[in-house]
């Protein structure tokens, strides 16, 4: 479990860029680890107003191949070799990644000094690393797309009494989260015999680009934050449903469902010139809705200590 667990907005449009609002890119940090969802046009301008270093970047998730999600990354993997990387960049995305990606990384003349792995996310796919765990359901959209959720890894607490009692030199605890048990002193002891509870990791979820898709409501529950595309206000929403997306009101109610904890309005259309407009409509429905806005970061909290139970 990571100490910090920071989420920060690079852009908050869709479609095209709009004065004060770059395309989408959500970037997080689990301490050292950076991570990345979508990456539209202007992404690498708006990290380095940031602060965040595009070089540390391990993975990038991309929810789907319309330009607005996914143009700004061939800028940046240039830049990043430029800048003499050499470290192996991974990019996931849904079906069709490989096929997408690997024509769109051909595009121009340029030489790379690290390599990309590209790795296509089934719907309904997993991946799992040291310190989370990404799963996927599919998106209600017009191409092939994902909606992410981002598990961060559950954190047993050591009860320090019982570790004494116990007699475990303490350089053996590691070991013992690691594998569950461990034979020490001729016995085998089990990671339950020496905790005081366990912490659960924090959770964030993804929509991307997407109609209201009742499955997002279980994907999502009780989720720290919820990033949920609001495209338009309910007053456009035959059309906006047409085009694969979801209002303020639809994004809403989904956020009231499934008992998030917070809801970040995002993906707003350049059509709309206020967001306020949509954060009104969305807070008459779930009071803790949001505005996302270019670089605004927000810390996620640690979740209590559940009490270990025998």
């Amino acid at each position: 479990m990571a100490s910090s667990f920071k989420v920060t907005f690079l852009g908050s449009g869709g479609s095209w860029p709009f004065p004060g609002r770059s395309l989408p890119s959500v970037v997080v940090q689990l301490d050292d680890y950076i991570c990345m969802f979508d990456c539209g046009e202007g992404t690498q301008k708006q990290i380095m107003k940031s602060g965040i270093s595009f070089m540390k970047i391990d993975s990038i998730f991309l929810s789907h191949f319309h330009g607005d999600h996914f143009l700004g990354i061939l800028g940046l993997i240039q830049s990043m070799s430029f800048n003499g990387r050499e470290k192996p960049l991974k990019v996931y995305g849904p079906p069709g990644a490989i096929s997408v990606l690997s024509r769109a990384f051909n595009v121009g003349y340029y030489s790379l000094g690290f390599d990309i792995l590209i790795n296509e996310i089934p719907f309904g796919g997993k991946v799992e690393t040291e310190l989370f765990t990404i799963e996927t359901i599919k998106a209600d959209h017009l191409v092939p797309a994902v909606s992410y959720k981002l598990t961060e890894n559950d954190l047993t607490k050591i009860d320090p009494d019982k570790v004494k009692e116990l007699g475990i030199d303490s350089r053996k605890i590691e070991k013992l989260r690691e594998m569950g048990q461990l034979d020490i002193n001729g016995r085998n002891v089990t990671l339950g015999e020496i905790s005081a509870g366990t912490r659960k990791g924090r959770v964030l979820v993804y929509s991307g680009d997407t109609r209201p898709n009742p499955e997002m409501v279980n994907f999502a529950r009780e989720a720290d934050i919820l990033i949920h595309e609001t495209t338009t206000d309910s007053s456009l929403e035959p059309k906006v449903n047409e085009f694969g997306h979801s209002s303020s009101r639809q994004a809403a109610e989904i956020a009231l469902k499934a008992g998030v904890k917070s809801f970040y309005l995002y993906h707003y259309s350049p059509r709309i010139d206020d967001p306020e407009v949509l954060l009104k409509e969305a807070k008459s429905i779930f009071p803790g809705s949001v505005l996302s806005k270019e670089l605004l970061s927000v810390e996620i909290k640690k979740r209590k200590t559940t009490p270990h139970s025998a």
